[in-house]
């Protein structure tokens, strides 16, 4: 598994809209400040099929210090939180269905939930 940044991802799209690589890398940069700037106001982006970016807010909390055991308050934190839109999960399930497949493996059963 390999690391896709950013430069390469503006790379590719620029070959795929055939524009200049500076006009992509601008709207992508606009977009990326755009959602940290809702996020950062406390607001909810959804992308339907892709997923929901969500900002919460984690309680403040007593932990214990691993190495002299000692008592340590967590203050309350901010946190993202992402939840994968369905034609994502659908597509990931694919890909490791034919993951499976190629290595000659039962490919995995995803999860279901059911309402009660």
């Amino acid at each position: 598994m390999s690391t896709i940044t950013k430069k390469e991802l503006i790379d590719r799209i620029a070959e795929n809209v055939n524009d200049r690589r500076v006009q992509v890398k601008k709207v992508v940069q606009l977009f990326l400040d755009e959602i940290i700037s809702e996020l950062a106001k406390g607001n909810r982006l959804e992308f339907r099929d892709f997923g929901v970016f969500e900002c919460k807010v984690r309680k403040a909390r007593k932990a214990q210090n691993p190495k002299t055991l000692a008592p340590v308050a967590v203050p309350e934190k901010r946190t993202v939180k992402f939840k994968v839109g369905r034609l994502m999960k659908q597509q990931l399930v694919d890909l490791a269905a034919a993951h499976a497949k190629a290595k000659g493996e039962a490919p995995a059963q995803p999860a279901t939930t059911t309402a009660s």
